[in-house]
């Protein structure tokens, strides 16, 4: 027995010198303040609130978009659960169709965002966790619409 509890100290006194020596802080390197960041991006800083004054239908568009993200979208905060977010999505809709079918398109939408049961199994997402849903699948063309399944992760419209 003693020569057991022997061999178990001497082993014990090897493996803490051991990592006492091979995590020891050497000259080269010393420590230091880290420069460590916590700020979140903000999307709210990558938006453009210009207007284009070229185009009558261009300036009534933004302004509704932009009515849309200093009422609703910064008081709400980064919460659309959609990539495209929601203020782009009536943005893109507007573009492709006119501003009638793309505003209904966008109250669509916007229902569908506050539903927040059953979106599990019905639209793919993309790399960032947000579900994947682009105005072009609600475009009345049967040509220019392309299924992509639930369970398919989408990089990139």
């Amino acid at each position: 027995m003693d020569n057991n509890h022997f061999i178990f100290k001497i082993t014990l006194a090897f493996i803490l010198s051991f990592s006492f020596s091979t995590f020891a802080q050497t000259d080269w390197v010393k420590w230091g303040k880290a420069d460590y960041t916590y700020q979140i991006n903000n999307p709210v800083e990558q938006r453009n609130y210009s207007f284009d004054l070229s185009n009558p239908g261009r300036f009534l568009l933004k302004s509704f978009a932009n009515a849309y993200w200093l009422f609703i979208s910064d008081v709400d905060g980064d919460n659309c659960s959609f990539s495209p977010t929601c203020s782009n999505f009536f943005i893109q809709a507007v573009e492709r169709t006119n501003i009638m079918q793309g505003s209904l398109m966008f109250f669509d939408r916007f229902t569908r965002d506050m539903n927040i049961f059953g979106k599990v199994n019905h639209y793919p997402r993309v790399p960032g966790g947000h579900f994947f849903d682009p105005p072009s699948l609600y475009i009345l063309d049967s040509d220019s619409i392309n299924y992509i399944p639930p369970s398919v992760v989408v990089k990139n419209e």
